[in-house]
């Protein structure tokens, strides 16, 4: 994988330097083999995990936030080990996933359909973080200078 440089980012980004060592951070770990997964981005504020958990069933399938991760979990059941395979291919192992969340993205649902894991997301800023127009009036004729 390419080393990729976000130093560009600290000279316009005042306050943000932490987020681009974070995101530097990121992009040097290895990410997880197992199970393989995809981020792609919906909207402008919109995102979709999707995860492989083929040999899953809904009920050995948990996801969970805190403290900003949301937290993607495969347990299987004692009854798998039992099974006796020729050859198996699809692995049914237990696995966790750790996705570190921005500040205001929130899990907006999660779907299990032809053996693929889907979470959606979403960026909600409260009002008061929102953008907003301010008006400038006129000055007050009546009112007194200074």
């Amino acid at each position: 994988m390419r080393n990729l440089d976000f130093s560009h980012l600290y000279s316009n980004a005042v306050g943000f330097e932490r987020m681009a060592r974070e995101l530097e951070g990121l992009f040097e770990q290895k990410t997880a083999a197992y199970p393989p997964y995809n981020i792609k981005k919906r909207d402008q504020d919109g995102y979709r995990i999707t995860v492989a958990v083929a040999g899953f069933e809904r009920e050995e399938l948990a996801l969970e936030t805190e403290n900003g991760t949301l937290k993607v979990k495969g347990r299987k059941g004692a009854a798998a080990g039992e099974r006796q395979f020729l050859h198996q291919g699809i692995a049914e192992r237990d696995f966790e996933l750790a996705f570190k969340l921005s500040q205001h993205v929130e899990v907006q649902g999660a779907k299990l359909e032809h053996g693929l894991l889907t979470i959606d997301l979403a960026r909600e800023l409260p009002e008061a973080l929102k953008p907003r127009a301010i008006h400038i009036g006129k000055p007050d004729p009546l009112a007194l200078p200074g």
